[in-house]
């Protein structure tokens, strides 16, 4: 019961909304990269926005955390760059594997496995909640720049990361929450609603993006090493970190179960709007979600039996 519960309330519903996208594609044959802008500059700043002015952060837990995670991402970039290097992929695609390998679905995947999971215990939800704040943060600094430098390099890189919207609702948010400041009814209203859509757009977007992929390409190396890197090392290099870091109970529980959630989906829609091997990134996210249904209940189940 309690792994189909994972199932129909978390899978089903990402697959069900890729699904509607696929189809309104077929059938009106969307512009994606304006939707792509859509989400870039509008949708996807106000989200995280909110998630970082709304996140409240025990210091002493923060800190503990932080230093696991910096070093989870750390150790997950050398495998990724070394893998990409054995493979011998070329830049773009050895951009969208290292991201594939490294950004890891902490929101609309991690948040609803935590609510169901840590019903009765809010600490296990709030460090998910650390967790989707921390891969925002990497996500739009070392994936962006993944991104970036396989088109552009140097000064370049540099004017394209400021020029983002994302790392200017990151930066207020962060302002905003640590001053304590107060955000007006009238503005706080529509910026939830941009909030709000951003989950659903995004993932009929990636949907609408899958309708144009020839799926017998799916099953390449490239996928394939993704796939093991995000969905069982990720889990094995997390398992190991919390023992050296001697984490234990909640926290750790939490840790492993966020380490094993497929990849970010924020990947797919960046590979979209630079335009960086987009069916390559949108089949990984694809492949990931759906394997991950299987992983995903496996690192559960161990996490109950190792961190009681």
């Amino acid at each position: 019961m309690f792994i189909g519960s994972i199932f129909l309330q978390v899978i089903i519903p990402i697959l069900i909304l890729l699904v509607i996208g696929a189809g309104l594609q077929r059938k009106f044959a969307f512009n994606l990269r304006a939707i792509s802008n859509l989400i870039t500059y509008c949708l996807m700043p106000a989200a995280v926005f909110i998630n970082i002015y709304e996140t409240e952060i025990d210091v002493p837990i923060l800190l503990e955390i932080i230093g696991y995670l910096i070093t989870f991402a750390l150790l997950l970039i050398f495998v990724s760059v070394i893998l990409s290097k054995l493979l011998r992929l070329d830049k773009s695609e050895s951009a969208i594997f290292k991201n594939g390998i490294s950004l890891i679905n902490s929101g609309n995947y991690g948040i609803p496995v935590s609510q169901l999971l840590f019903q009765t215990n809010p600490l296990g939800i709030s460090i998910q909640i650390i967790v989707m704040v921390f891969q925002n943060i990497l996500t739009y600094t070392y994936g962006l720049y993944n991104l970036i430098s396989a088109t552009k390099s140097g000064l370049e890189i540099l004017k394209s990361l400021l020029k983002m919207p994302i790392i200017h609702a990151m930066l207020l948010g962060s302002l905003l929450n640590g001053l304590h400041i107060s955000i007006p009814t009238f503005v706080w209203i529509p910026i939830s609603h941009l909030a709000e859509a951003f989950l659903a757009i995004a993932l009929v977007l990636l949907g609408a993006q899958l309708a144009q992929i020839q799926f017998r390409t799916i099953l390449n190396k490239t996928i394939l090493v993704t796939s093991l890197g995000r969905l069982i090392i990720g889990p094995a290099v997390s398992l190991l970190l919390i023992y050296l870091f001697g984490l234990d109970g909640i926290v750790a529980q939490s840790l492993f179960i966020a380490s094993s959630f497929p990849t970010s989906r924020n990947s797919s829609t960046l590979a979209l709007e630079y335009d960086i091997q987009p069916d390559l990134a949108a089949q990984t996210v694809l492949f990931t979600t759906i394997l991950s249904a299987i992983t995903v209940t496996f690192v559960v189940y161990l996490s109950g039996i190792l961190f009681v």
